[in-house]
C-alpha cells in the first residue's frame, strides 16, 4: 500500500488490491474530496502494471500527469457509431499510429481514465475498437483493465443536440456506464466515503443531500442563510466568486485589476517542444498588480507545503524573479518563482518492456492566476476556503454540487441569490445508476472472486495454443497459395507445414483447458491450491518439451526465397508473428516451473511477446535468403547468384529482372551445355537467352570443368 494512501480508508485498500491483484474493470466514485486524486498519485507511483493515464480535457490530462484520451487514441471528434468501419477491424483503419504507439497498445496492461464524468458513452467504445484492433483480440477493450475515476454528480459529459439524435438510437444515455464494450465486460464499482476537505457535519449532510437530490427543509434553511444580498467581500478573506460562464469571469478579474492602483506587471509564459495551448495550466500571459487577489495553481512540491492548488491569497510584492503572496489568516508571506509543467507521451523502454513518460513539451510560468472570479467547470478539483457562488446561474444548470462542494466550511459560502427548493436539477438516469451500486457494494468477497477469476484466466490464456496453431496455419496457406512463386526447403514438400496444425500438442492442449476448467470448478485460488499447482507443473515441463520438439525444430529446418517483394513483406510479418507465438508460449511455460506468480508470469509473457531472442533463430527464414540445401549443386547456385547480384548492382535494376530464383535453381539442376538447352529451362524468355545466356553457360562451363 502506498504511503500517501491512508491505511485506515477501507474503500482506498480495496479499491488498491482491486487494480494490482485483478483484472476486473474498477469504477473509482466518491464525493468530492474523499481522495480519488490522492489514490491515483499513489497508484503511478507504485504499480508494476504498465499503465497509460489519460482525462478527457487536456487541463484535466497535464493535472493527472497524462494525456488525453482523443490525443492517444486518435479519436474522432464526432461522435462514435457503433459498427462503423473503426469499429469494425476487418476493414481498414481510418487512424495511422506509429509503430511505437502500436507496441505500447499491445502491451498495455492499465488504462487509467481520469473524470470519467466527462467521458460519453461512444468515446469509450471507440476506445474498446482501438484496443481490439491494435491488440488483435476479440475481449473488450483488447483485455486491458480500465481503472475510471470521478464523479457522476460533477461535471457532465458533453453532447450537443444534433449528436444525442444520432446517439440516442444506440445508447440509453449518454454517461460512460451505457457504453456497449463497458455492458459486456462489467465493472466494479467502489465508492470513497470519508471526506477529507470538509469536516462540518452539517455541510457534509447538505452536500449529500444536494448530491443525491433529496435536500430536506432543515438543510435547505440552512443552506439559506448563506445567502447575502449585495455582499461585497472585502480584501481580508480572499473571497472567489465561481460562475458558470468564462466570459463573467474574465470581466470580473479585469475590471477588478483595473481598479487597482499601479502599473500592470506582464509575465509571458516560456513554452518548448510541444504543448497544446488548450492543456494550458496557467495564463500564457500572467497579468499583475500589487495587491492583485491571485489564486495558486498546483500544489507545493517542497518540503513545507506553503500552497495548494486552488489557495487564495494577495500579491504583496513583485519582481522580475520572484512574486510575493500573503494569504488570509497567515503571517507568513509565500515567495514563489515560475515552475514548469510538461507534457508527456508514453513510450515502451525496448528492454524491460515498461511504458515510461517521454517528456515532449513544457510550459514555465508563475504558478498564478487572477482569483477574484472563476468558472465552476475550471474549479473543478480545487478547495475553496470562501466562495461567493453565482446561485442562479448555478443551480439552473444543475451545479450546484460542484460548486459547493469546493469549498471547505458552510460558513466560507455566501449566495448571491436564495436557493429555490424547485431549482436544483439532477438527472434521475444518474440517480437510478447510484442506487443499483448502493444495493450490491464491493466486498472483500468480491475481490476474492476476482482474483480467482483473474488467475484462472492467465492460467487457460497460458495453455492455449488456437493462437499458435492460427500462425502456422497462416504461414501454410500463404506457402501453398503462393507455390509457383515461393522456393520452400527444408521441408518434404509445401504440405507438410500446413499439415503441423495437426500435431499432438494442438489436442493436448485443449484436452489440458478442459482440465483445469473442471479443477477451477472448485474456486480455489490457483497460485495457493496444491491440486493446480501440482497440474501446472506436469504440463509445464510436456509442453516445453513438445512445443521444442514438433513445432520449433522442423521450423529452424524451413528456408523461403520469393522475388515478389509484396509477397516477401508477407512472408516477413507471417514468420515474425509465428517466432513471436512460439517464444511467448515456451517463456509462459518455464514460469511455472516453480509456482504461480500471476505478477511474474505476466513479465516473463510480455517480455517473451517483444523481441524474441536468439535461441529462437528462425534468421535465415525471416531474412528470405536462398539456401543451398537439398541442392546437388550449392556451389553453382552460389555462383549463379553472386553472378545475378553484380549484374543488378551494374544495371541499377532488382535482381530477380536479371534471373528469377526458378530458373536460376533450375539451370543448377539441369546443368544446361548450350543456348538451345536453356531456352528449355521455363521462365526463361527468348531476349533473355540472347542477353544472358552466353555469361550462363560460361558459368556452367567453368563449374562442370572444376567439378
Amino acid at each position: 500500500m502506498g504511503s500517501s494512501i491512508p491505511k485506515t480508508n477501507y474503500e482506498l485498500q480495496l479499491a488498491d488490491r482491486f487494480v494490482e491483484q485483478t483484472g476486473s474493470n474498477i469504477f473509482l466514485t466518491g464525493k468530492a474530496g474523499t481522495g480519488k486524486t490522492t489514490f491515483l498519485k499513489s497508484l503511478q507511483q507504485k504499480t508494476d502494471k504498465r499503465l497509460v493515464i489519460t482525462a478527457p480535457t487536456g487541463v484535466a490530462a497535464i493535472n493527472a500527469g497524462g494525456v488525453t484520451l482523443h490525443s492517444f487514441f486518435q479519436l474522432p471528434l464526432g461522435p462514435f457509431v457503433p459498427g462503423s468501419e473503426l469499429h469494425n477491424r476487418g476493414k481498414r483503419s481510418p487512424f495511422r499510429f506509429s509503430k511505437e504507439k502500436k507496441k505500447i497498445l499491445k502491451c498495455l496492461d492499465l488504462l487509467v481514465i481520469d473524470e470519467i464524468s466527462m467521458v460519453r458513452a461512444d468515446i469509450l467504445d471507440a476506445v474498446d475498437a482501438v484496443l481490439r484492433r491494435y491488440r488483435d483480440s476479440d475481449n473488450p477493450f483488447g483485455g486491458v483493465q480500465l481503472l475510471m475515476i470521478g464523479d457522476l454528480h460533477q461535471l457532465p459529459p458533453v453532447a450537443k443536440k444534433e449528436e444525442w439524435e444520432l446517439l440516442r438510437q444506440y445508447y440509453d444515455s449518454v454517461y460512460f456506464f451505457s457504453s456497449k464494450s463497458l455492458l459486456q465486460s462489467g465493472f466494479t464499482s467502489i465508492e470513497l466515503k470519508h471526506i477529507y476537505r470538509q469536516t462540518d457535519e452539517m455541510f457534509i449532510k447538505i452536500l449529500n443531500q444536494l448530491r443525491d437530490n433529496r435536500l430536506d427543509k432543515i438543510s435547505l434553511s440552512e443552506l439559506n442563510k448563506r445567502y447575502v444580498k449585495d455582499f461585497v467581500p472585502g480584501n481580508e478573506r480572499g473571497f472567489i466568486t465561481l460562475t458558470t460562464h468564462n466570459l463573467s469571469a474574465e470581466s470580473l478579474n479585469g475590471n477588478r485589476l483595473q481598479v487597482l492602483d499601479g502599473n500592470i506587471r506582464c509575465f509571458d509564459a516560456e513554452i518548448t517542444g510541444e504543448f497544446p495551448k488548450n492543456s494550458y495550466p496557467a495564463p500564457e500571459e500572467l497579468k499583475l498588480k500589487k495587491g492583485a487577489q491571485v489564486m495558486f495553481l498546483r500544489n507545493d512540491t517542497a518540503t513545507e507545503k506553503r500552497y495548494y492548488n486552488g489557495k487564495i491569497g494577495k500579491v504583496v510584492k513583485i519582481s522580475a524573479d520572484e512574486i510575493d503572496i500573503l494569504c488570509p489568516d497567515e503571517s507568513r508571506v509565500i515567495t514563489v518563482g515560475p515552475v514548469i509543467w510538461e507534457n508527456i507521451k508514453y513510450t515502451l523502454h525496448r528492454k524491460e518492456m515498461k511504458v515510461e513518460e517521454e517528456v515532449i513539451g513544457s510550459f514555465k510560468q508563475f504558478p498564478l492566476k487572477l482569483a477574484w472570479a472563476i468558472t465552476i467547470h475550471k474549479s473543478q478539483g480545487l478547495t475553496f476556503e470562501n466562495a461567493i457562488i453565482d446561485a442562479e446561474e448555478a443551480f439552473v444548470h444543475g451545479q450546484t454540487y460542484v460548486a459547493l462542494s469546493r469549498c471547505k466550511t458552510l460558513e466560507g459560502v455566501v449566495l448571491n441569490s436564495p436557493i429555490s427548493p424547485h431549482g436544483i436539477n439532477s438527472d434521475r438516469t444518474i440517480r437510478d445508476f447510484d442506487q443499483r451500486i448502493r444495493q450490491n457494494p464491493t466486498s472483500p468477497e468480491h475481490l476474492e472472486k476476482a482474483k480467482i477469476r483473474f488467475q484462472q484466466k492467465l492460467l487457460l490464456d497460458c495453455f492455449d495454443y488456437n493462437t499458435l496453431k492460427n500462425s502456422i496455419d497462416r504461414l501454410g496457406r500463404l506457402v501453398i497459395e503462393h507455390s509457383r512463386t515461393i522456393q520452400v526447403l527444408g521441408l518434404k514438400d509445401s504440405g507438410q507445414l500446413a499439415n503441423m496444425v495437426d500435431l499432438d500438442i494442438f489436442d493436448i492442449s485443449e484436452k489440458f483447458i478442459r482440465q483445469l476448467q473442471r479443477i477451477f470448478q472448485s474456486q480455489n485460488l490457483p497460485e495457493s491450491d496444491p491440486h493446480i499447482l501440482e497440474r501446472i507443473q506436469k504440463a509445464s515441463k510436456w509442453f516445453q518439451e513438445q512445443l521444442t520438439e514438433t513445432v520449433l525444430v522442423p521450423l529452424h529446418k524451413i528456408q523461403l526465397e520469393t522475388d515478389n517483394s509484396i509477397l516477401a513483406g508477407m512472408i516477413k510479418e507471417a514468420l515474425l508473428q509465428l517466432k513471436r507465438e512460439i517464444n511467448v508460449k515456451l517463456e509462459g511455460a518455464k514460469s511455472l516451473e516453480n509456482g504461480f506468480s500471476p505478477s511474474d508470469y505476466q513479465q516473463q509473457v510480455y517480455l517473451a511477446g517483444a523481441e524474441p531472442p536468439p535461441d529462437i533463430n528462425l534468421n535465415k527464414s525471416i531474412d528470405l535468403n536462398l539456401s543451398e540445401l537439398d541442392s546437388d549443386h550449392p556451389e553453382l547456385i552460389a555462383e549463379l547468384k553472386q553472378w545475378r547480384s553484380q549484374k543488378a548492382d551494374k544495371e541499377e535494376i532488382s535482381s530477380h529482372r536479371i534471373l528469377h530464383q526458378r530458373a536460376l535453381f533450375e539451370i543448377a539442376r539441369t546443368l544446361p551445355n548450350n543456348e538451345h538447352e536453356l531456352r528449355k529451362i521455363k521462365g526463361l524468355g527468348k531476349k533473355t537467352v540472347q542477353k544472358r545466356g552466353e555469361e550462363i553457360i560460361a558459368i556452367i562451363s567453368q563449374y562442370r570443368k572444376n567439378n
